[in-house]
């Protein structure tokens, strides 16, 4: 599914300071809906403050961000993170709940009925290529990295949010087993035109997945570009992950 014109996260010069120390500095963005809009930048640049801010984990020092033309500072919290699905590197399953029990975590909290969830977490295992037959009722101790980060996405998608925060989310991964999940979540995200907000400092996975990439260097955006748009950047930094990714060719 194509982006469309409507706003669905916008930040209004957005500032977030520790002290004097500036981690996001006046930043002005907006994401629409049925984009991915990949954060690209060196580890310290803003990219993971900036992701919580828009959950509200973090309130800005000054400035607004806005999900669904409403400040996050207005929003409850809860009813917040439940738009939104977050996925994380390290996944973050309950290891004493079973995948089936992860899953269904949030409709639960949200009080679906059992039989609902049930259809619900067999619905979402199938969709990200695990068979419930086989994983519904095991731990995630006994799951592969990429089955468990699987888990982590079906769990992100399991109340149909509208938004998807997803910080590194293949980082931890073996290469072969990284493109595996990047191309099935391509594939996942044509299919269900959720609006992404990805976090990477791997610019081949930002070329691969971004329908726009925004560039943070010390806490700024100091470039946003489709990836078209991207390659011809006279910007820095973008210059310097862009020989990253032609290194990348020889290696």
């Amino acid at each position: 599914m194509a982006p469309t014109n409507q706003v669905v996260i916008e930040c209004l010069d957005v500032t977030y300071r520790i002290n004097r120390r500036y981690l996001v500095e006046n930043l002005n963005l907006k994401v629409l809906q049925g984009e991915v809009l990949v954060l690209l930048g060196r580890s310290g640049s803003g990219k993971t403050t900036t992701m919580k801010l828009i959950n509200n984990l973090l309130t800005p020092t000054s400035g607004q961000v806005l999900v669904m033309g409403k400040p996050t500072t207005q929003w409850n919290s809860i009813q917040l993170r439940r738009k939104i699905g977050y996925v994380i590197q390290e996944i973050g399953l309950f290891p004493h709940f079973t995948v089936e029990q992860n899953v269904g975590l949030v409709p639960k909290l949200e009080g679906w009925e059992g039989d609902r969830i049930q259809s619900r977490v067999r619905q979402l295992l199938e969709l990200v290529n695990l068979d419930p037959q086989h994983f519904a009722k095991r731990y995630p101790s006994q799951l592969s990295g990429g089955q468990r980060q699987r888990v982590g996405v079906a769990r992100a998608l399991a109340a149909d949010p509208p938004v998807l925060l997803m910080d590194e989310p293949f980082g931890a991964l073996d290469p072969i087993t990284r493109l595996e999940l990047q191309r099935e979540f391509y594939q996942l995200q044509q299919q269900l035109g959720k609006t992404v907000i990805l976090v990477t400092h791997d610019i081949q996975e930002a070329f691969f997945l971004a329908s726009r990439i925004g560039l943070m260097q010390d806490g700024k955006l100091v470039e946003l570009a489709s990836p078209k748009e991207f390659v011809k950047s006279q910007q820095p930094e973008a210059r310097a992950f862009l020989d990253c990714l032609q290194l990348a060719r020889f290696e």
